[in-house]
């Protein structure tokens, strides 16, 4: 039992850069966005964030209001 736990502790550091080297080779097969689409996904992303922040707000200060009418 003792003689298998060292074989997976010498084992350890070459499965670490086994890991490393595929995971920099699957990198190199990502379809990375160029400069243009990441601005705009970015600008999407912005106003889809800002307009839900509202729409929360808004429902809880109605809700607010609401409350302190029936207390």
């Amino acid at each position: 039992m003792a003689h298998t736990l060292i074989g997976q502790v010498r084992r350890g550091p070459s499965r670490l850069l086994s890991f490393i080297k595929e995971a920099r080779e699957e990198l190199k097969k990502v379809a990375w966005p160029d400069r243009q689409t990441t601005i705009q996904y970015t600008i999407v992303v912005v106003f889809v964030s800002v307009g839900t922040s509202l729409v929360i707000g808004g429902l809880d200060w109605a809700l607010q209001l609401l409350l302190e009418q029936v207390i």
